[in-house]
């Protein structure tokens, strides 16, 4: 399981380990005696018990197995898994190509009712048009060396942006005043880009805020997020993509959130900044 800077995956792996640790205890095995009956070295096991390498469902069945736990196992496989899910490096989410990461977020979009988006790179997909999309997971095929799905991928993404059109969902976007006047695709993706952004804006349940480029900045420009509902942020780093599900770090987002839609420019102010953008692009 790849090391993840998020203390949610770390702590989920901290648990994990505390878990088997337990049953050596409850089963009376030192650790040389437990290593000696699966098999490993002393080192292995010490590794596993401080979290340090994170164990295998084979290496956890021979855990349970030793201390005389089978019973056990497929549960502590379960929660193995779900640490797993915390963090995924990119090559790991596209290795099918980008088409099956685009579907795989799609459940989760459809049983979100108030999405919270933060973005300092790129337009959010939510609210990309079709050639924006199209010049962007390009690029990611490219830069990644994936298989060619990216017309797939593209319409995967058109498909999940359906959501924004069903009832009863509330969305707030926030960009920073880079995203508006520097992107991808050339000047004619970007001004068809910019003039989609006012027209989003402009929906009844969507709101649309702009962070401008200032010297007197209260809080810095992070890394782009997403908060769906109340229950998980998804953060997407350049090594791979993070899920965070511990409410005390979900509030912390949130919070982040709040700041930065309070430095931003909405309504009126927020159709200038990118109406600037569009005629600077002429």
């Amino acid at each position: 399981m790849a090391f993840s800077p998020s203390s949610s995956a770390q702590q989920a792996r901290q648990a994990l380990a505390n878990r088997l640790a337990d049953l050596g205890r409850d089963a009376g095995l030192t650790g040389a005696e437990l290593a000696a009956r699966c098999g490993w070295s002393r080192s292995k096991s010490s590794r596993i018990v401080n979290a340090r390498t994170a164990p295998s469902a084979d290496d956890i069945r021979a855990w349970c197995r030793a201390c005389g736990a089978e019973a056990q196992a497929e549960d502590l496989i379960a929660s193995l898994r779900s640490a797993e899910g915390m963090w995924v490096d990119w090559r790991r989410m596209e290795r099918a190509g980008l088409r099956q990461a685009q579907e795989a977020r799609l459940p989760l979009y459809q049983r979100t009712r108030r999405f919270r988006s933060y973005s300092s790179w790129l337009v959010p997909g939510m609210i990309q048009t079709r050639p924006y999309t199209a010049a962007v997971l390009r690029a990611v095929q490219r830069r990644r060396g994936l298989v060619d799905d990216v017309d797939d991928a593209v319409a995967a993404r058109m498909e999940r942006q359906k959501v924004l059109h069903q009832g009863g969902r509330r969305f707030a976007f926030l960009v920073e005043e880079s995203v508006v006047r520097s992107g991808t695709g050339g000047p004619d993706v970007m001004l068809g880009q910019l003039r989609h952004l006012i027209a989003v804006a402009s929906r009844p349940n969507v709101s649309l805020g702009v962070v401008p480029m200032r010297p007197d900045r209260r809080r810095w420009p992070v890394e782009g997020f997403w908060i769906y509902d109340a229950a998980q942020v998804n953060v997407e780093l350049v090594s791979g993509y993070l899920t965070i599900t511990r409410p005390g770090e979900v509030s912390m987002y949130a919070e982040t959130f709040a700041e930065l839609a309070d430095q931003a420019v909405h309504g009126t102010e927020a159709r200038s900044v990118i109406e600037d953008a569009m005629g600077r692009l002429g």
